[in-house]
Parts: C-alpha cells; sequence; structure tokens
C-alpha cells in the first residue's frame, strides 16, 4: 500500500478513488444499449459519489456511522476472466458487470486496508462503513451477473 504522510493524504487518495470511480460507471452508463442497464450503472455512480462527499465529510471533521450488518459474499469476481475496457469501445452486460464487480472488490479491499492501517478510530469507523458499502455493491452485481448467466443458459 501506498505510505501516507498525512491523514489528509489518505483522504484525498481515497476521495480521488471515488472520483475515478464516479467516472468508471458514467462511462459505462453511456456505453449499454439498453435503458435499465443504463440506469443501473448511472445509479452506482450516483452511490460513488455520495462516498466521495462522505469522505470529504470525514475530511471536515465529520463522522460515519459504522455499518452493523454483515454482507454475504458470492466470490464470483474471483471466478472470472479480466476483462479490457476500451474508452469509447462496446461492452455486453456481462462484461461490464464482471468489470464492475472487479472494481468493487478492489474498493473494498481499499477500505478494509486502510482502515486497518489507521489508529484513529473515526477514520477507522469511516473507512470500515465504506468497506461495508462497497461488499453491498459487489454482492449487488454478482447477483445480477449470476441472474445474466442463468438467463443467457
Amino acid at each position: 500500500m501506498t505510505n501516507f504522510a498525512s491523514v489528509d493524504q489518505i483522504l484525498d487518495f481515497a476521495i480521488e478513488k471515488e472520483d475515478q470511480a464516479v467516472r468508471f460507471y458514467t462511462g459505462l452508463a453511456a456505453g449499454m444499449e439498453k435503458p435499465w442497464m443504463r440506469e443501473l450503472f448511472r445509479d452506482f455512480a450516483d452511490q460513488e459519489l455520495r462516498h466521495k462527499t462522505k469522505l470529504e465529510e470525514v475530511r471536515a471533521g465529520g463522522q460515519l456511522r459504522a455499518a452493523a450488518d454483515k454482507v454475504a459474499d458470492l466470490r464470483l469476481a474471483d471466478y472470472l476472466a479480466d476483462v479490457d475496457v476500451v474508452d469509447g469501445g462496446k461492452m455486453t452486460y456481462a462484461e461490464a458487470l464482471n468489470v464492475a464487480m472487479k472494481r468493487e472488490k478492489a474498493a473494498f479491499k481499499l477500505y478494509a486496508d486502510l482502515a486497518a492501517a489507521t489508529d484513529d478510530q473515526r477514520l477507522k469507523d469511516a473507512f470500515l462503513s465504506l468497506a461495508h458499502e462497497e461488499a453491498k455493491h459487489k454482492l449487488y452485481l454478482e447477483v445480477q451477473y449470476d441472474e445474466t448467466i442463468l438467463t443467457e443458459n
């Protein structure tokens, strides 16, 4: 993991990752043919934007409430081949879900690692809350992927 010299650097890094996620999901939405697919990825972009806002609030001195419920992990992303994302290129819905699952898995790991790396309870709670959100995103995408594959076969 990257070494950070301050809490602000950690938060800036996490905020930038959320900003990248917003752009990623916005791009996926633009590339989808069906309106319901576009809407799903626009919704994810909105959720990632809310994560960015939460991190900015933490940086300003606010707090996040830690999530209490455990999120299941189907682990489908662990068994899927990597898909290259080409700017402006079209992806199938299954390919887009594949890439999105892997991104959510990476985001979960980032926040879990950041939580483990800090002694500041306020930051730990914020990062664990965001890790929980990313785990929920991944689970939702895994269910969508599973349903997509079942319908295609």
